[in-house]
């Protein structure tokens, strides 16, 4: 924080009140500017940090100058910087964090640096939630069995990330079995306003997941960014942004009695993705926002992703302060939280027309017009109401194959296979439930959408209800909290007769965590069709008299769930779990580390391994590098997920990472996950493009391999990536819209990297991932409006030079000349001078070490 004679904005720091002359912060309304009052309450915080941290070189006057001028910069790409309260990071994410954090130290020292200056500057939480997986199920014990195999597997990364914990000042590790990361950040680890080194200003962050987003529903503005990005910020640099657009999205009327906020999110979702959001915060008021919870503008702001934008704001109102009271903060923090924002004119009330600020747009929803609907077949955006499911599903099923198409043949839509479970015959079809878990931090965070869960569990049983015994059931709380309410209010008993026992606590299901299925369904399901997917219909199933049972018939009304809610989750269970939650794991807290400040790697280790990022780093800039004579790696199509570039799941018997690991004596049983070995970047090279679902059009069907057109050789992609190297040619990917969408993995671009893909040519980008590829020195290169691949005759067996020119600025256009002859133009997605600055240095990672290395 600049709060020292260099800030230019001093004569505005005051006191916060009389009574503590020593509280001070930065009193913007004194700034005496008109056009503060008329600012979006989400860029007020931009301003704030700007003006807060102006040293006249990181950020600077005219920064300021900008984001206060935001109703005319707004529009024209101007870039700030931005400098995040805190980080926060999840472990799958935050273990290649730590590992290159212990790599940068090493670097720095080699060229003569201080590797004690690699060091969170700004406060950093770590939440280990991704390791656990559902192996059991169903029993009073799987909870412990889960928790102990999960540590089985882990113990070596979760030795490393505890070395990191004590090794790296401001960095905090949340263990594992405390919950979900959103959840955890919302319950717990949520300022909302700072109280730090006598100054008080709001609380914002960034984290390594896409979902980051959730915390928005508290008034904490945040977002997704890549790893790397978020370990800049770690170190005390700014993030350099575009001045975004701010959408104004305005709530009104009621919500029918059985809606839930899933239906309300999803009803955004859609909307939002029709209006077109990507890049631009949305920013919610007028009067519907007073009648939602924090946990209903949490789960709306948490698929923020989902429908394209950066941040989905709602400003702190009374609702926001009771939910921090209701959630065992602490009354002087709930006191000077309120002073502070009042004083600042960011505290918000939604039946004040007269605060509304200017907007770029605005759109309307009445929440009385939002019906029950659910999303699918395969993505959260593809919206359906409840009423159209299982005519929507029928229509999918004989569909071309694609987001919303199966392409089974009419002869094959009524098959049945039967199969054999626990010595009793069923049988399955397509839209057969196989998977039912209760789980993801959309979901576990909002009471409302649990209690409602075991309301609707309670009236099942009353029933006579069941779930078949071959389904995999599971409940995956996001906290503790939520064991706590389910069993206090009743519910949990219901939940259990239906087989939903807590299994664990964090991302389970939801991230592809669900552990093995049984032998006997796999087979069945295997024959079926390699994909079978579920659908609900408004048919809940049939009562022991065979008479049917709708959902109807038993969902529980918000008054219900709300009357639940207010009596059964209350302040004193959120201070007994979260007063112990460091030290409530025992494995965890019986881990011995050692104290040294450079890791000790171990050259045997297939979980953690010294990346080779930083092999050969020198002092001296390297001259920005043209591309020659590239062959093309892969030509995909539209939504390339980053889970198609770099998946998380389990890693396949025949993979190149199945090889590597057998050859060093792992057995497939203790193969684990890529999540989990995100710390080895030779796993995780040879896990880039191996997911099965990858779509590549040379191939012309779904496989993680590719052609090498040299030899002609169909390959796993990584072995044809060390064909081409070997050979020493430059290699690019060809994309269509929205590459890199889905979360926030570094390894989505660090795995590119070390496979030698130079450049990526794409129609659109997902924002985050195209940060990733900056960040890692890989090239975005967009093709022009109108153009497209096929619009241009690519097949990708061309071979592509790209020529840059000493000068690089941002998003010029450069030259792409084929072997063929032909020529055409596309755009460097290299938006601001502080990215060119990182491509220079051959990534934000490589510019951090020779920053350091300065004496």
């Amino acid at each position: 924080m600049s709060a020292a004679g260099n800030n230019p904005f001093q004569h505005i720091v005051e006191p916060l009140s009389p009574e503590a002359p020593s509280q001070k912060f930065f009193n913007l309304p004194k700034l005496g500017d008109p056009r503060y009052e008329r600012l979006p309450f989400s860029i007020r915080i931009l301003l704030e940090s700007a003006i807060r941290n102006c040293d006249g070189f990181l950020v600077k006057r005219s920064d300021v100058e900008n984001i206060l001028n935001w109703k005319e910069t707004q529009s024209r790409s101007v870039e700030v910087p931005f400098r995040p309260a805190r980080v926060i990071l999840q472990d799958f994410t935050g273990v290649p964090a730590v590992v290159d954090f212990a790599a940068m130290r090493d670097a720095v020292k080699k060229l003569g640096g201080d590797p004690e200056k690699i060091n969170p500057v700004c406060p950093a939480d770590l939440v280990i939630d991704h390791s656990i997986q559902v192996d059991f199920n169903r029993k009073a014990d799987s909870l412990q069995k889960n928790q102990d195999l999960e540590f089985d597997r882990n113990r070596e990364r979760f030795q490393f990330l505890k070395w990191g914990s004590k090794a790296f000042k401001n960095m905090r590790i949340i263990p594992p079995g405390s919950g979900i990361v959103h959840q955890v950040n919302l319950e717990y680890l949520a300022r909302v306003v700072f109280n730090h080194d006598g100054f008080c200003y709001p609380d914002s962050v960034v984290g390594t997941d896409s979902h980051t987003t959730m915390i928005d529903g508290l008034g904490v503005l945040g977002w997704g960014v890549g790893g790397i990005e978020a370990e800049a910020v770690m170190l005390g640099q700014p993030i350099s942004m575009v001045l975004p657009e701010v959408v104004g999205y305005k709530l009104h009327g009621t919500p029918n009695k059985f809606i839930t906020s899933t239906d309300i999110v999803l009803t955004v979702t859609k909307h939002l993705r029709q209006v077109g959001v990507v890049g631009k915060f949305v920013e919610f008021f007028g009067p519907g926002v007073a009648q939602l919870s924090i946990a209903d503008r949490a789960t709306i702001s948490n698929m923020c992703p989902e429908y394209g934008a950066t941040a989905a704001f709602f400003p702190v109102d009374d609702v926001s302060l009771k939910y921090l009271e209701q959630t065992g903060r602490e009354p002087d923090t709930l006191a000077y939280v309120a002073k502070y924002l009042k004083a600042a004119a960011m505290f918000r009330d939604y039946n004040d027309v007269a605060q509304d600020p200017d907007f770029t747009q605005v759109v309307e929803l009445d929440l009385g017009t939002v019906v029950p609907c659910c999303s699918g077949p395969k993505r959260p955006q593809d919206r359906i109401p409840v009423s159209e499911m299982k005519t929507d599903f029928d229509t999918c099923l004989g569909a071309k194959q694609g987001f919303k198409g199966f392409q089974v043949a009419p002869e094959h839509h009524g098959a049945a296979i039967p199969f054999r479970f626990n010595e009793k015959e069923y049988t399955l079809s397509h839209g057969s439930v196989v998977i039912a878990a209760i789980t993801s931090c959309t979901n576990t965070s909002n009471p409302s959408v649990m209690l409602g869960a075991g309301l609707l569990a309670k009236k099942a049983v009353s029933r006579g209800l069941s779930v078949k015994p071959y389904i995999k059931t599971s409940l995956s709380p996001g906290s503790g909290v939520v064991t706590y309410y389910l069993k206090e209010s009743g519910v949990m008993d219901y939940l259990f007769q239906l087989g939903f026992e807590v299994v664990g606590y964090g991302c389970m299901t939801c991230i592809g965590n669900s552990g093995p299925l049984p032998d006997s369904v796999v087979e069945a399901i295997t024959k079926l069709r390699p994909e079978c997917h579920a659908y609900f219909s408004s048919d809940a199933g049939t009562d022991p008299e065979g008479r049917p049972v709708f959902l109807r018939d038993i969902w529980p009304t918000r008054d219900e769930i709300q009357e639940v809610e207010r009596k059964f989750v209350i302040p004193s269970m959120f201070k007994e779990v979260y007063e112990k939650i460091e030290k409530v794991n025992e494995r965890w807290n019986s881990l011995v580390v050692p104290s040294d400040s450079l890791y000790t790697w171990d050259d045997k280790s297939t979980y953690i391994k010294s990346p080779p990022f930083f092999d050969g780093l020198t002092m001296k800039l390297p001259p920005p590098e043209s591309i020659k004579d590239a062959y093309v790696l892969l030509n995909l199509g539209d939504s390339v997920t980053t889970d198609h570039i770099s998946p998380a799941g389990n890693i396949a018997r025949n993979s190149a990472a199945a090889r590597y690991l057998s050859d060093r004596g792992v057995t497939p049983r203790e193969y684990n996950s890529y999540g989990s070995r995100r710390g080895n970047d030779a796993v995780m090279a040879r896990g880039t493009f191996a997911n099965i679902r990858l779509f590549n059009k040379f191939l012309k069907k779904q496989a993680p391999q590719t052609i090498h057109f040299p030899s002609g050789k169909t390959l796993d992609v990584f072995d044809a990536a060390e064909m081409y190297k070997q050979s020493g040619v430059p290699l690019l990917v060809l994309a269509g819209k929205e590459y890199g969408s889905g979360s926030s993995r570094d390894w989505a671009a660090k795995g590119p990297f070390l496979l030698g893909i130079k450049a990526v040519l794409a129609e659109s980008y997902e924002r985050i991932h195209r940060s990733n590829l900056v960040g890692m020195g890989v090239i975005p290169l967009e093709y022009l409006p109108g153009d497209t691949a096929e619009s241009l005759g690519l097949t990708g067996q061309e071979r592509y030079t790209i020529l840059f020119p000493e000068q690089l600025t941002p998003r010029m256009m450069v030259d792409v000349k084929l072997d063929t002859g032909k020529t055409f133009k596309v755009l460097v997605r290299f938006d601001t001078d502080v990215e060119l600055t990182y491509f220079h240095h051959g990534g934000i990672l490589n510019y951090m070490i020779r920053k350091m290395s300065q004496n």
